[in-house]
């Protein structure tokens, strides 16, 4: 299986983006992973949250394929714990999804386009976080769930 995290806009924070590549750096070693970027919309004060949110979709959608499993990262989706996460993943692999892509969009968050093609919805929490830190978040939650699957000591339970 491989794992993409496709993001709308540029993470412009330094410690962001150090801890984003940190835990890049580590999920080379248990999976396929790719963080792919989707350029900011222009001119966003001249368009409306409706207007914003389905150029956005445009933009998501094109990089999705009909085989692929897209999960959205939306503060409404399913809740798990870590090691819940980790099993959910196992299950796919098991299941013989070849690409899951996880979604994490603009900060309005998702056209109903792209609601009716995801496979479906994870949130991280009940707190609402900005979607540059949820990158950040999810990959290292990403990183924790392999090391649960391998039996490693990352996680403490």
């Amino acid at each position: 299986m491989k794992i993409t995290l496709l993001v709308v806009g540029k993470t412009e924070d330094k410690y962001l983006i150090e801890g984003i590549e940190k835990y890049l750096n580590r999920l080379k070693h248990y999976i396929g992973f790719s963080l792919v970027v989707i350029p900011d919309v222009k001119n966003t004060k001249n368009l409306t949250e409706a207007q914003q949110k389905g150029k956005e979709a445009e933009l998501i959608l094109k990089q999705i394929s009909n085989l692929d499993t897209v999960i959205l990262m939306d503060e409404k989706g399913k809740k798990y714990t870590s090691v819940q996460f980790s099993n959910y993943l196992n299950k796919q692999m098991i299941g013989s999804v070849q690409h899951m892509i996880f979604v994490i969009g603009g900060p309005y968050g998702f056209d109903e386009s792209v609601y009716k093609r995801a496979n479906g919805s994870i949130s991280l929490s009940d707190m609402t976080f900005s979607h540059q830190m949820v990158r950040l978040f999810f990959v290292e939650q990403l990183y924790r769930a392999f090391s649960i699957l391998k039996g490693e000591p990352y996680h403490h339970e």
